[in-house]
């Protein structure tokens, strides 16, 4: 599960920074600065959460079914915040009207808190058994 963990990590880091590239060059001339400014928020948060599965991958404090729990909140949580931030932020590059799916962001940051809080919760029972 440890490479799992670590590999989607990478993969979020890896992602983020071409779609932060591609933001900042390919859309710059495309998008209003607002919109750009949405766009960003979703790579900046991608990256974030990139970093937490690095750490989260090379814990050993925190239990294999409690790390797991936290991977598929983080992953599933990154996928529906920042994914859904990057269609609403290229709405009016399309055809099709993102801010019908607007519901999947705050979604997304829910589980993402939910993450965190698993994360913390875990640390503090390990450290108060020991």
């Amino acid at each position: 599960m440890k490479k799992t963990i670590l590999v989607t990590g990478v993969l979020f880091g890896m992602l983020a920074v071409i779609l932060g590239a591609f933001g900042a060059h390919g859309l710059e001339k495309l998008m209003s600065q607002e919109n750009l400014a949405t766009f960003e928020t979703g790579v900046r948060y991608q990256m974030y959460h990139a970093f937490f599965l690095l750490i989260l991958g090379n814990m050993d404090l925190v239990s294999e079914k409690k790390s797991k729990m936290v991977y598929y909140l983080i992953t599933a949580g990154t996928v529906l915040f920042s994914f859904s931030i990057y269609l609403l932020a290229t709405n009016d590059l399309t055809g099709f009207n993102f801010k019908t799916i607007g519901f999947i962001t705050p979604i997304g940051g829910m589980l993402l808190i939910l993450g965190w809080a698993v994360l913390g919760y875990s640390i503090i029972r390990t450290s108060t058994e020991k």
